[in-house]
């Protein structure tokens, strides 16, 4: 017996919805012609379907991106690093509440329960209309550092994927892994455990147009933004794949109608609309992102900053904002348009001679990183700028003063950062001599807010 089996996927969309009336329209057109000529179809989606830069999702906690994702009947999805780091805990508990598909996840658990998050199944099997069964698993990105802040407990990969295919012996034709993991771990995975047929691989937002042979495995991915959508197509004898080939459509090249431009502005003008209507604070004066103004917006950050982490000392960098803050009402829709960004309010600890080495760091890389444009590490904005302290000051002939005082080398100093400066590689002492408490609850324009309405609002 002979059959035809069609995957289709997306990966990263990253909340890219200027892309989804042309990626619908093909899943759900192929999805209809490949069936009507007796093709057995799966579509399955691989991480990062939302992410919190575009209003809607911000407004809704993602769930509109669940909804969005009913519309194309997701046979199963798989959750990126921007749903589990970029929601609250309990958020997250919600995203999935009205999926119509099932998400996949094996190698991480809610550390309140020791167990599987309540959202989520280890693994599914698929049975197309001749018999093949389909076993399909899915692995996100296991973020040691930052997942527990949420809590979220990473559990070893070998070990999961170990136990997940151990569910599944026997009881499959083939086996599938939704991978948000990266290709390098896609790679290893290929090459250590042979039951895994095929891998679609996502969060390095690599993209292979042919796919990719590894071991007994075809890797495939599609790259970012929904700029491309992959297929899979398999052919199976008698129970067993015989031939596998992957391919992807370039999204911007398919046909557009009348009618996306309107719903994709629909989709902006919903979430601006919904965010409009929370009021953060009035601003009595404006506040401008010129650092040489009389009110400076930095200076508002920076102060929120160390509210949130209780410090006098903070570091922020100019291109946080992407705009200037305007007199009178502040809504959460004007703070999400200046700081789309998923950063982490951060308190690191250095002794004093660590904390001039920092000092000098961030001189030193002051005019490279001015124009430098930084993609990722939850920064969604432009230019990165440069770094504005507050309470400390370096001196012309290198003398650093905290509150002008001359730093004392043998005392330790704390300071109100983002989580994005440590993961960032121009300021080395912050990962390597610092403590550093990063909090996960909130991101830093939630900070900004909070701050703006205890000291602005009526």
């Amino acid at each position: 017996m002979q059959e035809h089996i069609t995957i289709l996927h997306t990966n990263d969309l990253h909340s890219h919805l200027e892309r989804w009336p042309k990626i619908r329209r093909y899943l759900l057109q192929k999805q209809t012609n490949l069936r009507q000529n007796g093709v057995a179809v799966f579509t399955f989606d691989i991480g990062d379907f939302i992410d919190r830069a575009h209003p809607l999702t911000e407004a809704t906690m993602g769930q509109a991106n669940t909804a969005l994702m009913n519309q194309v009947h997701y046979d199963a999805a798989t959750i990126g690093n921007n749903e589990i780091l970029g929601l609250a805990h309990e958020d997250m508990n919600h995203l999935h509440d009205a999926a119509e598909f099932p998400v996949l996840l094996g190698d991480i658990t809610d550390m309140q329960t020791g167990e599987l998050p309540k959202w989520a199944v280890r693994s599914v099997i698929l049975t197309t209309p001749k018999g093949t069964r389909v076993g399909v698993l899915g692995m996100t990105a296991p973020f040691i550092l930052t997942l527990p802040l949420l809590g979220w407990m990473p559990e070893k990969l070998d070990q999961a994927m170990t136990q997940a295919l151990a569910e599944l012996a026997g009881r499959t034709d083939f086996n599938v892994l939704l991978s948000h993991l990266g290709l390098p771990t896609d790679h290893y995975l290929a090459e250590r455990f042979p039951d895994l047929q095929v891998i679609i691989g996502a969060h390095t937002h690599h993209h292979l147009p042919h796919g990719e042979k590894r071991g007994s495995a075809l890797l495939a991915a599609a790259g970012k933004y929904g700029e491309h959508i992959g297929r899979i197509d398999l052919e199976i004898t008698d129970g067993t794949l015989t031939k596998m080939q992957a391919t992807t459509v370039d999204t911007d090249a398919l046909p557009a109608e009348i009618a996306d431009t309107v719903e994709i502005e629909g989709y902006r003008k919903s979430g601006r609309e919904q965010l409009d209507k929370e009021v953060v604070a009035v601003l009595p004066t404006a506040y401008s992102t010129n650092k040489h103004a009389d009110n400076r917006l930095i200076d508002l950050g920076l102060a929120a900053l160390e509210r949130r982490t209780r410090t006098t000392i903070a570091m922020l960098s100019t291109g946080m904002f992407l705009g200037d803050l305007p007199t009178g009402r502040v809504t959460k829709d004007v703070l999400h348009e200046i700081l789309p960004h998923a950063v982490h309010p951060m308190r690191t600890t250095l002794q004093g001679v660590d904390l001039w080495r920092l000092v000098h760091e961030v001189a030193k890389s002051r005019a490279y990183m001015k124009s430098s444009q930084i993609r990722g590490m939850g920064f969604r904005g432009g230019s990165w700028g440069e770094i504005i302290w507050d309470g400390i000051t370096l001196a012309d002939n290198g003398d650093v003063y905290v509150h002008d005082e001359l730093i004392d080398f043998e005392e330790p100093y704390t300071i109100g950062s983002l989580d994005h400066y440590y993961f960032l590689p121009f300021f080395p002492t912050i990962e390597i001599a610092g403590d550093n408490k990063m909090s996960y609850r909130t991101v830093f324009r939630e900070d900004f807010a909070d701050y703006l309405h205890e000291k602005f609002f009526d």
